[in-house]
């Protein structure tokens, strides 16, 4: 038996509006693999519906507005996130959201969804913490491109892809300060309590869902393990 925890990518659920398509197909992919008798959790980040609000935030209050209020207004971007993916699986799914990945967790369901919970970082880092609690095999960061750049592909079209890199070189790349609202690969702040933890990660395109069912099931897969 597996246990895999997801960091579900809010540019996955929601990149303009709710991607209800991927979201049925992902479905699928999760029954699937838990119908075999593994587990899966899943923490759900706040994508464009984050931005909007923290946008607006930004608008309204000017120079005058914190970090500490942007992660607010995007933890509970997250657990709106997380209602509807919860809601999703319905009987198959605990029945409550996760909004404390280090509190034990009591249920005999085989899926997990789990939310934003405290200011300072991402939804990657309660992601981290949750992979932790419950001693997962895997820990898999669902997001938009196929791996992690050495430099911003939107950019740059002579970005290379790497295939596999150390904690502290990701860091190098990224930038080691968290920001409200950072879009990379995955969070700075996550990465240094993965090599605490000594997690490795991997980052892999979340809208090709056969290549995360490769990975599942042992095959060759596209994407970066970071670690």
């Amino acid at each position: 038996m597996k246990s895999v925890v997801l960091s579900l990518g809010g540019s996955m659920i929601v990149p303009d509006k709710v991607d209800t398509k991927f979201l049925k197909n992902f479905r699928k992919l999760i029954l699937d693999f838990t119908k075999k008798g593994n587990k899966a959790a899943m923490v759900c980040g706040g994508g464009r519906t984050c931005r909007i609000y923290q946008g607006a935030a930004k608008d309204l209050v000017g120079k005058k507005i914190t970090d500490v209020d942007l992660d607010w207004v995007g933890i509970k971007s997250t657990r709106l996130n997380a209602e509807l993916v919860r809601i999703m699986f319905g009987k198959d799914a605990h029945r409550v959201v996760i909004d404390n990945p280090e509190d034990p967790i009591k249920t005999n369901k085989k899926i997990i969804i789990g939310a934003g919970y405290s200011p300072g970082h991402s939804s990657d880092m309660d992601a981290v913490l949750l992979a932790h609690n419950i001693k997962a095999n895997v820990m898999m960061n669902l997001t938009n491109v196929d791996y992690v750049y050495d430099k911003d592909p939107r950019k740059f079209k002579d970005a290379k892809p790497l295939k596999k890199l150390t904690w502290n070189k990701f860091l190098d790349i990224i930038g080691r300060r968290w920001v409200p609202g950072k879009n990379t690969p995955f969070d700075p702040i996550a990465a240094k309590k993965c090599m605490k933890f000594k997690m490795k990660v991997i980052i892999i395109n979340g809208n090709d869902l056969g290549n995360i069912k490769n990975y599942l099931e042992g095959k060759k897969f596209k994407g970066t393990i970071l670690g």
